[in-house]
């Protein structure tokens, strides 16, 4: 495995640990909500600021790649450049996308803040 998938894994893996406590209802509603108060030593509600952390690094090494490699393949054969800046834009585009889905998921990981 390159280190781009092993990164791209351990980013769902930490989505994943974030969308935990979401997942996880009390039994009854009637049970008290965990507060920051009745936490103590490491947090699993930490998941979402490592996950949302993953997701920019995967993003941005993502799009240095495209951005890279485009800028070598123009420089080999410039008469089709125009094509390969716009598959380039597509390519960025579609992972700012998936970027900000799962910056979403990972800030709305129900934490001891929340009701």
């Amino acid at each position: 495995m390159n280190r781009l998938t092993k990164i791209a894994a351990l980013s769902v893996v930490m989505l994943l640990v974030a969308a935990m406590p979401a997942l996880a209802a009390p039994a009854d509603a009637a049970a008290p909500a965990v507060t920051a108060a009745t936490s103590s030593g490491f947090s699993i509600w930490l998941g979402g600021a490592f996950g949302a952390g993953l997701i920019i690094i995967g993003a941005g090494m993502g799009i240095g790649k495209i951005g890279s490699c485009a800028v070598e393949s123009m420089a080999r054969q410039p008469e089709v450049a125009g094509n390969i800046q716009t598959a380039m834009i597509i390519s960025a585009a579609l992972i700012e996308g998936a970027t900000f889905f799962g910056l979403i998921v990972c800030m709305l990981a129900k934490g001891p803040w929340s009701t």
